[in-house]
C-alpha cells in the first residue's frame, strides 16, 4: 500500500480486474486521462499475480469473470493485503452479490457501466479511508 494521494488521481495506483477487454480498455483510458496509474488484469489469476508484483492503492474487481468470481478474488486480495480497498464492479442484477462482497471486506460497489465521476468519488473515498487508517497506526 503506497498511501500516496495527490489531487486529480496523480500518485494513485489502481488495479483493474475484469474479463471484458473492451470495457477495461475504455475505463482504464478514462482513469489514466484523470491522472490515475492503472494496471489491468483480465482474469482473477492475473489480478493475483499483479498484486504479488506491485503495491496498489485501490483495486476495482468485476464480480463475474470466467476463471474465478469477484468474491473469490476479493477473499484472496484481502488475505494478501488486508488494507487494500476493493471496489466491486457489478453487471445488472448482481447487487445482492455485491452486498455480499461488502460483508467480506469490499469498500463498496458500483453497477456497470458506471459513471466515471461516480467511480472517481468512490476511489477518493476509499483512499481517504485508507489514509485515515494509516494515520491512526
Amino acid at each position: 500500500m503506497k498511501g500516496t494521494r495527490v489531487d486529480g488521481g496523480k500518485g494513485c495506483s489502481i488495479l483493474l480486474v475484469d474479463d471484458e477487454r473492451e470495457y477495461v480498455a475504455v475505463l482504464s483510458k478514462r482513469l489514466r486521462k484523470r491522472g490515475f496509474s492503472v494496471t489491468t488484469a483480465f482474469t482473477g489469476s492475473e489480478g493475483i499475480q499483479e498484486l504479488r508484483r506491485t503495491d496498489f492503492d485501490v483495486a476495482l474487481v468485476d464480480l463475474k469473470m470466467e476463471d474465478m468470481d469477484g468474491l473469490e478474488v476479493l477473499n484472496i486480495f484481502k488475505k494478501m493485503v488486508p488494507e487494500l480497498e476493493v471496489i466491486m464492479l457489478t453487471g445488472h442484477g448482481s447487487a445482492h452479490a455485491a452486498k455480499e462482497g461488502i460483508k467480506k471486506g469490499a469498500f463498496d460497489y458500483l453497477s456497470k457501466p458506471c459513471d466515471i465521476e461516480d467511480l472517481i468519488v468512490k476511489i477518493e473515498q476509499a483512499l481517504r479511508k485508507s489514509e485515515s487508517r494509516e494515520s491512526e497506526a
